[in-house]
């Protein structure tokens, strides 16, 4: 299935994205991304809402094939209170969350977004992240995660004292 075949609630600025996240406090931020992006990238940061992002990964590594348990995962580390509940996904470059806002709407998940360029962001003329677009590029908050990637554990991961939900095999 290409991008443009994808069905899901929208795109979403990173902007837009703390927004909604600001405003309503049963929104759901799930970075679906590897943990080896999240060790050595960085992660979003958003404890100066007083909230945690959820870190679930759409493709598992070294494959980097679909992650079979995705959906049951998000799920639990989620738990959604309701088929409306606002779920935004992101990842690198705005792709892999547009698939998982489109398997969780596939599940009847009414309010799954994409953030719109990810956390790097689109690649610049010299092929590069970081410098055109994305989360980091607007100037909101992240932090960058340990050196080394974690291993995540059934729910939980620590990232230099950091907690992180994380939910993985």
């Amino acid at each position: 299935m290409t991008l443009d075949q994808l069905t899901y609630a929208g795109n979403l600025s990173p902007e837009e994205t703390w927004k909604k996240l600001q405003d309503d406090t049963n929104t759901i931020l799930i970075d679906v991304r590897t943990p080896e992006e999240w060790a050595y990238v960085g992660v979003v940061n958003l404890s100066p809402l007083g909230r945690e992002c959820l870190y679930v990964p759409w493709l598992t590594y070294p494959r980097m094939s679909v992650n079979p348990n995705f959906v049951p995962q998000i799920l639990e580390a989620a738990k959604p209170q309701s088929d409306d509940t606002p779920i935004l996904f992101i990842c690198r470059s705005g792709v892999r969350s547009a698939y998982a806002a489109h398997a969780l709407t596939d599940m009847g998940y009414t309010q799954c977004y994409n953030v719109a360029f990810g956390f790097e962001g689109d690649q610049d003329e010299n092929k590069h992240r970081g410098n055109k677009n994305g989360w980091k590029v607007a100037g909101l908050p992240w932090f960058k995660a340990s050196p080394s990637p974690p291993k995540p554990s059934p729910v939980r991961a620590f990232f230099w004292g950091r907690r992180l939900s994380i939910l993985g095999e």
